[in-house]
């Protein structure tokens, strides 16, 4: 059966998603700045008032994905915390500097998760290695379970070919999960070119929060007209794709 995952930067976003029809999300905090480590607190809310599987962001900062020893050892006891508090699987990326998979530093994480028998997924951080066969087949030895990706393209329908190939060549071995760009108008096309089985979409709209800028002071993240909104999900726009996919 065919699945939708919902990208949730809060609590409030993952009531969203959930009242939308999507069944899985993956729980970060900052998504301006692609996704950080998400709050224990909206984990633990939404576990106890939904029915979602949640599968939570772990990466301690902006930027890319090559961390030093102390990223990484709180990386490990963030994703150890969030397991212990519920989560349903733990979302990640270790590259070194040369753009290759960092293998000993996955390994530790997924035998880390796996020790609390929950779901491994590798991000997007994969989208910037240089040989996506070499990085595919890493994973696979390493026990990764699923790999969101955008096909190696700053939008997933963009990359749609390396995702469609990534699905042929290794989708007996783990799980391939497009997103990026993603939504009811694309998604049909996507499942049909690539035979994935899933799609992950932010379902974004907005808000407004009249206290963003003020004469001398912005704390605006988005460009004109949305300098005084924040993003959400849409619960609507969820439901469209659930509809779509799920159909």
């Amino acid at each position: 059966m065919n699945q939708v995952e919902i990208c949730c930067g809060s609590y409030q976003d993952g009531i969203a998603a959930h009242q939308g029809g999507a069944k899985r999300i993956e729980l970060n905090s900052a998504l301006s700045v692609g996704g950080l480590s998400p709050s224990v607190v909206a984990l633990r809310r939404l576990k106890k008032e939904t029915d979602l599987k949640v599968m939570c962001m772990v990466r301690p900062r902006a930027g890319g994905f090559c961390y030093d020893e102390t990223d990484t050892a709180i990386m490990m006891e963030e994703a150890e915390l969030l397991l212990e508090n519920g989560a349903d699987g733990i979302v990640f990326g270790f590259l070194k500097e040369d753009k290759t998979i960092d293998e000993k530093k996955t390994q530790d994480m997924v035998k880390l998760i796996k020790s609390y028998q929950r779901e491994v997924v590798f991000h997007r951080a994969i989208d910037v290695t240089m040989n996506i066969d070499e990085a595919v087949q890493c994973l696979i030895h390493c026990g990764v379970d699923r790999i969101l990706t955008s096909g190696q393209r700053a939008k997933a329908m963009e990359g749609i070919e390396c995702i469609a190939h990534m699905q042929k060549a290794y989708g007996d071995r783990i799980q391939i999960l497009p997103g990026s760009g993603m939504n009811a108008q694309n998604a049909q096309e996507m499942l049909e070119k690539t035979q994935v089985h899933q799609i992950h979409s932010s379902c974004k709209s907005f808000a407004h929060d009249p206290t963003t800028v003020s004469q001398y002071v912005t704390y605006a993240y988005m460009q004109a007209p949305h300098e005084s909104d924040y993003d959400q999900v849409d619960a609507a726009l969820v439901k469209q794709l659930v509809d779509v996919v799920m159909r």
